[in-house]
């Protein structure tokens, strides 16, 4: 039995009437096959507590509890998904018990497999569900047969309860389980950048750095060969070879500077900031009000993140103007960037990295924020941690929820 595309949640159910639609018959299967469900998972219950206890005093019962659990898990899972098909239930996949387990001796993880939550929890739901698919299956048999009109009503009545039932026991342990998931996803988002990252400064070097000094020891070989032939010639090929280096050494301080700008580590984001916006092809204010730097961590995710706004604003906005704006609120570094340009803009619009950018910044538990109608004016704010400094700081003093100090650059 398939559902339609989007199928409503347990919010936006259509509601119980006097009509036997799909979704009273998907409840009634569903109740209908409580019992011989619920009678599987009641013995594997049962058979489980009394063999992994009784055997709990030898070497095999504990191995063998932690393997009753993980069955039970498997029970969840197909519980959730016979919810999700049958009755629209949408409730999380919890995280594998084995996450972080890693380096742990056998006696340790096997601790760590009887504390799981959701194999318990599983088991607890196979073991309440037997008198429940009893009094389920008898009632919706008997409405199938005796109280046929008011059969919608009884069926999303004992379905809702089996809503409940699949929400409150099969679900993640709690918002840590939540959490976990969240953190997985960021961590590949992560990775993946980290990747591109490299691969991207690989690319520079070997395209560019790379073969200007190939080219480089070619041409001082030619003039070296040339030097006691043709000593005009051999000083005009020193000559060039001297241009080179310096074109060579300006794209690596360029290479460097995307990586990590030296200015950012010396001065801070105030100084930094300002580099990067006397490259924007539109005048740019900047005001930093920061009495203190953050972690490192965070400055140079904030310099990026402001980078890559200004470069948007180059490429898209037809901006005459544009403003970067920097302050910290209590525990939160505040970044906003804003241009008059034409607007439009869009998280999910290609070409201008804005979706890219905000998966970065939830990465770290940043929000990224986006303003911009079409006609402009455009407003991109984004949220950072605040996070100590693990280096020495500048000057500390009482921060303020707002810039107070307004330097333009």
């Amino acid at each position: 039995m398939t559902m339609s595309p989007s199928p409503p949640d347990h919010d936006r159910l259509p509601p119980a009437r006097f009509a036997l639609d799909r979704w009273t018959w998907r409840e009634v299967a569903y109740l209908l096959a409580d019992l011989p469900v619920a009678v599987v998972g009641f013995v594997y219950t049962v058979l489980l507590i009394g063999v992994g206890a009784g055997l709990s005093v030898t070497v095999v019962g504990l191995p063998l509890l932690v393997g009753g659990l993980q069955g039970a898990r498997l029970l969840g899972r197909l519980e959730r998904w016979r919810a999700r098909r049958m009755l629209g239930v949408r409730v999380e996949e919890p995280s594998p018990v084995g996450r972080g387990h890693q380096g742990l001796g056998v006696f340790a993880r096997l601790w760590a497999g009887l504390k799981d939550p959701v194999g318990w929890r599983a088991l607890l739901y196979g073991f309440v569900r037997l008198p429940w698919g009893v009094l389920t299956f008898t009632v919706t048999l008997v409405s199938l047969f005796v109280l046929w009109p008011v059969l919608p009503f009884i069926a999303r009545g004992l379905a809702t309860v089996d809503r409940a039932m699949v929400r409150g026991l099969l679900s993640p342990s709690d918002e840590l389980e939540r959490r976990i998931a969240e953190l997985e996803s960021d961590r590949g988002v992560v990775v993946d950048t980290a990747a591109a990252d490299l691969r991207r400064i690989e690319r520079d070097l070997h395209d560019g750095a790379q073969a200007r000094l190939v080219a480089l020891a070619m041409d001082l070989g030619l003039a070296k060969e040339k030097l006691t032939d043709d000593p005009e010639a051999a000083a005009r090929m020193v000559d060039e070879a001297h241009s080179e280096i310096k074109a060579t050494l300006k794209e690596l301080r360029d290479l460097a500077r995307g990586i990590h700008p030296a200015v950012l580590t010396d001065r801070g984001l105030d100084a930094a900031l300002s580099s990067i916006s006397s490259r924007c092809t539109v005048p740019v204010q900047v005001s930093v009000g920061l009495r203190e730097r953050p972690a490192e961590a965070i400055e140079g995710i904030a310099y990026f993140t402001v980078s890559e706004l200004l470069q948007n604003i180059s490429k898209h906005s037809r901006a005459r103007s544009a403003a970067v704006e920097v302050w910290r609120s209590e525990d939160r570094l505040m970044l906003q960037v804003r241009d008059d340009g034409r607007g439009g803009a869009r998280l999910d619009r290609g070409g201008t990295g804005l979706a890219g950018l905000a998966e970065r910044l939830d990465a770290v538990d940043g929000v990224l924020v986006l303003d911009s109608p079409e006609g402009g004016p455009t407003t991109v704010t984004a949220e950072l941690p605040w996070r100590v400094r693990s280096t020495a700081r500048t000057p500390a003093g009482p921060v303020a929820a707002v810039p107070p100090d307004r330097r333009t650059s």
